[in-house]
């Protein structure tokens, strides 16, 4: 059983590198498009009415897998594993698109249904692709090393746009309903995007337009930067692992 659970976990977790673990991949792949695919529509047919049951039963499997094996991901057989493992970000975001699904569950929440959450909380299935994309595992780590510089970035631009925010809404009271508006103006101002609905009128108003465009694509760039220097460094880093380990089996 030990053997058993630890190759569907490898396999589950884009660990095992046979063809069981390269089709299991290919399959989550083709079903998370599938499951979104009923969302571009505004009724379901019953076509898509039982595509949605199917994805949704595999998802289910997936996840109870998962759960099943949460002790092999923490490395701790206790039942503190089990009880861990729903909890975890991508475990929430499973649940959380398996949910909506569900008709004893969406018949008991009238609520999500008026408010159509529960067609909206579908949208998280999309996140599910973080899992089985390699490429997107690629960003993930590109972000997870560069959090530190992006953060510092972030909190910049937040600084600035409400600063921005603060000063046009004082120089420019009646072009602003409210102060969301005016961090709005900051916001679409700083990105460059310029939406047109939200306009200053006032010559200083227009100067400090004019400074926040410039210093918006300095902001912008800085993300960028970080990023791609970051991607070009894991990018090296497995050239030289690759590298070396062809060495070693040569020798």
């Amino acid at each position: 059983m030990t053997k058993t659970k630890k190759k569907i976990y490898r396999v589950i977790n884009s660990e095992d590198k046979t063809s069981i673990g390269g089709f299991y991949n290919i399959f989550m792949l083709i079903c998370i498009i599938l499951s979104l695919l009923p969302l571009t529509f505004k009724e379901y047919s019953d076509e898509l009415w039982l595509i949605d049951k199917i994805t949704v039963g595999v998802f289910i499997i997936d996840y109870v897998l998962r759960w099943w094996t949460a002790d092999i991901k923490f490395k701790d057989k206790s039942i503190k594993s089990y009880l861990k493992y729903p909890f975890t970000p991508m475990a929430i975001v499973d649940l959380l698109s398996i949910l909506p699904s569900l008709t004893v569950i969406n018949n008991g929440l009238k609520a999500l249904r008026m408010l159509r959450l529960g067609r909206v909380l579908r949208v998280f299935k999309i996140f599910r692709f973080f899992r089985y994309s390699k490429g997107i595992k690629l960003i993930t780590d590109v972000l997870k090393n560069s959090k530190e510089k992006l953060i510092i970035v972030t909190l910049f631009a937040i600084a600035y746009v409400f600063g921005t925010a603060l000063l046009v809404f004082n120089i420019e009271p009646d072009t602003f309903n409210n102060f969301f508006d005016a961090v709005y103006w900051a916001t679409v101002s700083l990105t460059a995007v310029g939406c047109g609905d939200i306009y200053l009128t006032t010559e200083i108003g227009r100067l400090i337009a004019m400074i926040s465009a410039f210093i918006g694509i300095a902001i912008i760039a800085l993300p960028a930067s970080i990023l791609t220097s970051e991607f070009m460094n894991i990018i090296q880093n497995e050239k030289l692992k690759k590298k070396k380990s062809t060495s070693r089996k040569k020798k």
